[in-house]
C-alpha cells in the first residue's frame, strides 16, 4: 500500500431531502446540510491529509464547511455519476412510472445506465487513473465526493458487481478508508468512521497498518 484515500460524501442538499436524483446537476447544500457539515470533525490524521473535491458545488461547499482555510484541489473524475434524463426525478416516481423497465436496468449492476447517463462501470474507468496517480504519488488524501463515487471505488476494491446490495452497509455521513497501491489498486481498510469527534474503534495512524511501516506525517 503506497497511500491511503479517505472518501467523504458531501453534506445533504434539498434534493437529498426530497429523494430526488442529482447526478451532475449542480444542487447547493441545504441550510441543514451546511449546519451539519460545519459540525463534522475529521479524525486524526485525516484532518491533515491533502484534500481533493468534486467540482460540483455541493462537494466544494462541504469542503469549505469542514475548514474554510484548508486548501483543496478539484478533480472532475470525482464528480457524481451522470444520471441523464432522470436527474431531478425521485426514485419512487421512477419506480411507479417505469416498473419492470427500471428493475431490468438495475439488475445490470455495473452496466446500469439511465437514458443519456453514465454507468457505474464507466465511473470506475474514470477513477482508475486518479487512483493510480494517488498511489504513485504516495500522498494520503481526503476526497470530498459523492455516493456514486464511493460505491464505484468500493466495487474496485472488493470486486462487488452491484447486482446485489453492498456486502458492507455504508453509513452517511461517515468516512470510508481505502489503501491504494502504486498501480492504483484499491483495498478497503475501514468504513463508517465517525465524524462526531468520539473515539474510533481502531487506530488510524500509519502504525496501525503493518504494511505501511513506521508512523509518519
Amino acid at each position: 500500500m503506497a497511500a491511503r484515500l479517505a472518501l467523504l460524501r458531501h453534506a445533504p442538499t434539498g434534493w437529498n431531502e426530497e429523494g430526488r436524483v442529482q447526478g451532475r446537476t449542480d444542487v447547493p447544500l441545504s441550510a441543514a446540510g451546511r449546519a451539519a457539515a460545519q459540525g463534522w470533525i475529521l479524525p486524526a490524521p485525516m484532518d491533515r491529509w491533502r484534500r481533493l473535491a468534486s467540482p460540483l458545488g455541493r462537494a466544494r461547499e462541504t469542503a469549505g464547511c469542514l475548514n474554510p482555510e484548508a486548501p483543496y484541489a478539484t478533480d472532475l473524475r470525482l464528480a457524481e455519476m451522470h444520471w441523464g434524463e432522470w436527474e431531478g426525478r425521485s426514485l419512487s416516481n421512477l419506480r411507479n412510472e417505469l416498473g419492470d423497465e427500471l428493475i431490468r436496468r438495475e439488475v445490470q449492476g455495473l452496466d446500469f445506465r439511465a437514458p443519456g447517463g453514465e454507468s457505474p462501470r464507466e465511473v470506475c474507468a474514470r477513477l482508475r487513473p486518479l487512483l493510480a496517480e494517488i498511489g504513485s504519488a504516495g500522498i494520503d488524501t481526503l476526497a470530498i465526493t459523492h455516493k456514486g463515487v464511493v460505491r464505484a471505488i468500493y466495487a474496485l476494491a472488493t470486486g462487488w458487481d452491484m447486482t446485489e446490495r453492498e456486502p458492507d452497509r455504508f453509513r452517511y455521513p461517515a468516512l470510508h478508508l481505502f489503501g491504494i497501491d502504486d498501480d492504483g489498486a484499491a483495498t478497503l481498510l475501514r468504513f463508517n468512521l465517525r465524524l462526531d469527534g468520539k473515539p474510533q474503534n481502531t487506530r488510524l495512524d500509519r502504525a496501525a497498518d503493518p504494511d505501511r511501516g513506521e508512523a509518519g506525517a
